[in-house]
């Protein structure tokens, strides 16, 4: 049986809607998000979006003012992929274009770690057609997570097609250990 990977620190790529949602999530469970998007303006939106999705909690006494400082400072906006060179774990929530998904799980081949684990948040696209793009299908997955994210507590997982003589990935699992704190 594989044991899961201890995973602290997170990237996603895109900083619309579903990549802040998943980025607010990580980030109040204690991980550290480096939040990428196509340009340093958009990505530091994607943390004021955040933001303001926290001093909603907080106006509400829902959160804590010291909790969602916590949350702000784990949070990282970044511009390209070089960032992730130390993630445990990076999950693609770009928009929904396979050429422009195809190009970024290219380009990520040579900046993660060997270990590091990979998913997407497609709700669309062929998690194998994704997985066959990178250098790691065996540690790849579909993690669709439901909008808004910090509200719905459902995150779907989707393996793909493998070999019987392959198992899912050793982050199937891991989904429960921090999305849902």
């Amino acid at each position: 049986m594989t044991s899961q990977p201890e995973i602290n620190r997170i990237g996603i790529i895109g900083a619309g809607l579903m990549g802040v949602g998943i980025a607010q999530v990580a980030a109040s469970a204690g991980l550290a998000v480096a939040l990428s998007d196509i340009s340093l303006e958009r990505a530091q939106a994607g943390l004021g979006t955040i933001r303001k999705q926290l001093d909603r909690q907080v106006s509400k006494g829902a959160l804590s003012a010291d909790a969602a400082d916590a949350t702000l400072a784990r949070i990282t906006p970044v511009v390209g992929l070089d960032a992730f060179a130390e993630a445990d774990f990076v999950i693609e929530a770009a928009t929904e274009n396979v050429p422009i998904k195809l190009d970024l799980l290219g380009r990520l081949k040579p900046v993660l770690r060997a270990d590091a684990l990979l998913a997407s948040n497609t709700s669309s696209i062929s998690i194998t057609m994704l997985a066959a793009a990178t250098d790691r299908p065996d540690r790849f997955i579909g993690m669709h997570f439901f909008n808004p994210v910090p509200v719905m507590k459902l995150v779907e997982l989707i393996p793909g097609s493998r070999p019987r003589t392959q198992r899912s990935p050793p982050c199937a699992g891991w989904p429960s250990g921090w999305a849902r704190r």
